[in-house]
């Protein structure tokens, strides 16, 4: 099944270049299902590559599934065009009666800084306890996952000397996992992160699961068996690009910044990068999906009764 966005997002005419089927308003009301109601809260600066990052690998899904883009009140982004924020987002006031399937949070780049000095970090607690009642399951990236974790557990983040910037093996702990259905063993992920959480702060929380983990840069992925979260601090979603991306933005700002781990053929930045992730991606984000449709209430305002 394809996915439902707004025909003039950008997001629309580069999924359908790729081939992802993308569903307009009057075939998506023919259909005699109901779709997966996916809202996501985009932190990023640049937040047109995200929408497109998300919304290629949530539309691969064979479900249908309807995006909603949520704007913080508390923050108004510099880096994006406000009349994209105004045609697209809704602010979370408008849109915090509805219930949704799924709700992702993105990460955002302040991970330096202490949670409680972020500008909106009431306004993001206040949808963190939100989604209890109101969001069926939560994918939480990145920083936003380490927000998460430190809202509802108070697990701390640790600022590394050297930032993880790279492309680094991860092993699978868990296939039993519907999420993890089909990865293989080692699956290579996207790191680009100053900070980190650690096993040790986990260990005594029965309902939080390690499923995705790298020797070399520790935890990747964490489910929530309780809330029904899953928290990611990499990025599977990212294109075979963006680090390349990010790697020349720093360096064009003369920051003190090393060639991306395992990334580069030759580690020669010259080179075209290829993603070796792709397909891990699309069946992860599938897994989710379909973990959902199998637990979600079929009558939306049944979400977050227990």
């Amino acid at each position: 099944m394809p996915i439902k966005i707004p025909s003039g997002l950008p997001a629309r005419a580069t999924l359908e270049t790729e081939g992802i089927l993308v569903i307009g308003e009057k075939r998506a009301s023919r259909q005699d299902i109901r779709p997966l109601q996916i809202a996501i809260l985009n932190l990023m600066p640049e937040k047109i590559k995200t929408e497109t990052q998300l919304a290629r690998v949530l539309g691969s899904s064979p479900l249908q599934v309807e995006m909603t883009l949520i704007a913080l009140e508390t923050h108004k982004p510099k880096t994006t065009p406000k009349q994209h924020l105004l045609d697209f987002y809704r602010p979370f006031s408008e849109i915090k009666k509805h219930k949704f399937d799924c709700l992702i949070i993105t990460g955002a780049p302040i991970e330096k800084l202490p949670f409680e000095e972020v500008t909106y970090w009431d306004e993001l607690r206040r949808i963190f306890d939100w989604t209890l009642s109101h969001v069926h399951s939560s994918f939480n990236l990145c920083w936003g996952a380490q927000a998460a974790l430190y809202h509802f557990y108070d697990i701390p983040k640790y600022l590394l000397e050297h930032k993880y910037f790279g492309i680094y093996d991860h092993e699978v702990l868990d296939h039993s996992a519907m999420i993890m259905h089909g990865l293989n063993d080692i699956i290579a992920v996207p790191v680009s992160r100053h900070t980190e959480n650690r096993r040790e702060d986990f260990e005594h929380i029965s309902s939080l699961q390690i499923l995705i983990n790298s020797s070399e840069t520790g935890l990747c992925m964490v489910m929530d068996h309780e809330k029904n979260h899953i928290h990611m601090f990499n990025h599977l979603e990212y294109d075979a690009h963006t680090l390349a991306e990010e790697y020349q933005r720093d360096l064009a700002k003369s920051e003190k910044i090393s060639i991306p781990a395992n990334y580069y053929n030759s580690n020669d930045p010259t080179q075209t990068p290829v993603s070796r992730w792709r397909s891990s991606a699309h069946l992860l984000y599938g897994n989710w999906l379909n973990m959902i449709y199998q637990t979600t209430p079929y009558e939306m305002h049944k979400i977050g009764i227990k």
